[in-house]
């Protein structure tokens, strides 16, 4: 694929007529003629001088022309271009504002629900499909850890994650311990390792008795393991709606299996959130568009994303956003993800300021 990033740059008359072109196509998925411009678009320009600036367009990659129609449609290029450069994304009305909010801006449900309903609320305002994951922990650390008695010198371990995730694995001592030893060393674990990570713990571990250090070397290993498979679970909506704004029965395959196979989308989203790109300032946006997979992602050569992460990456983050057809409309999608995610951000951070160990998923 062509690197369009670096394609050359367009007279503001050629802007105008590609805005015009990607507003049409979007509204109607169809070739888009010189004569439909000038009829429907006030461009005060003849039909003639439209005529040569779209094949000017056209031969700079930004449009292309569908079989021999008369209608030229944007490319991928096209789309880029309209979005990095030309888009103007408008605030949601307060009234839609307030309604997200309602549904969104609080959490008086569990989380899963909260999820469900974000994600339904997201494929409904933008009439696409949405993806929403929950948040997960940057780094796992130590919350807490219980030692039972099983028989003999067999005990089960039962370690609690800040993530809300919780491990357990059998012990076999060297010899048998009492119950009562075994709470004792959980409880000196405990005062010793909370809020560390793997590391952390396993230096804590190197002068502590036999018993406490084997309960705090395997700790520091589940830590890494859970740190390693973190797989974000993937609430999704409105898989019919993206279904039905394909065309042609390959784009809509793609996505579907990029909605069903979560390992697929969850790679995806880990490398997409690790890659977010910089404004002229340097900042990290907040929110991300690949646009027929930006000439890196060959599973969404048919699709658009519209992304961003919510919460704090330093401490519990997850992904939001609405996946459709490349003619998607993105000021409205990008307006939305973008005060969806500021809401489960404000949301997150209250539960965190308000509820200390309460604030943890697995106890919302």
């Amino acid at each position: 694929m062509a690197d369009d990033y670096h394609l050359p740059d367009l007279s503001s008359r050629q802007e105008v007529i590609l805005t015009c072109i990607v507003q049409a196509y979007s509204e109607k998925p169809e070739p888009v003629s010189s004569g439909h411009l000038v009829d429907n678009f006030q461009l005060n320009i003849s039909s003639a001088t439209v005529r040569n600036e779209m094949a000017q367009l056209e031969e700079l990659g930004y449009i292309a022309a569908p079989h021999t129609s008369a209608g030229r449609l944007p490319t991928a290029a096209g789309f880029r271009y309209f979005v990095r450069r030309l888009l103007q994304t408008h605030s949601l009305t307060r009234g839609e504002q307030s309604h997200i909010s309602e549904r969104v801006g609080t959490l008086q449900v569990g989380m899963e629900q909260w999820m469900r309903r974000t994600a339904a609320l997201l494929s409904r305002a933008v009439q696409t499909a949405s993806i929403v994951t929950p948040p997960i922990a940057q780094t796992n650390t130590f919350k807490h850890v219980e030692l039972i008695s099983i028989q003999g010198r067999l005990a089960l371990m039962v370690l609690v994650l800040h993530s809300g995730s919780v491990h357990q694995r059998m012990l076999t001592l060297a010899d048998a311990v009492p119950q009562q030893q075994l709470a004792e060393a959980a409880q000196r674990v405990n005062e010793l390792c909370v809020g560390l990570g793997a590391r952390q713990v396993r230096l804590r571990s190197i002068n502590l008795p036999m018993l406490d250090r084997e309960v705090a070397e395997l700790t520091a290993e589940l830590i890494e393991t859970a740190d390693n498979n973190q797989a974000r679970f993937i609430y999704r909506d409105g898989l019919s709606r993206i279904i039905e704004s394909f065309a042609d029965e390959e784009g809509a395959q793609q996505a579907i299996r990029i909605l069903e196979e979560h390992t697929v989308l969850n790679a995806l989203l880990n490398d997409l959130l690790e890659r977010l790109p910089r404004d002229d300032q340097g900042e990290a946006v907040d929110v991300r568009v690949v646009i027929a997979g930006d000439g890196r992602y060959q599973d969404l050569n048919r699709l658009s994303m519209v992304l961003s992460r919510y919460g704090d990456p330093e401490k519990m983050s997850g992904a939001i956003g609405v996946l459709g057809p490349t003619y998607i409309n993105y000021g409205r999608a990008i307006s939305t993800v973008r005060y969806v995610s500021n809401l489960m951000t404000n949301v997150l951070a209250t539960l965190y300021q308000d509820g200390g160990d309460s604030a943890e998923p697995g106890n919302i």
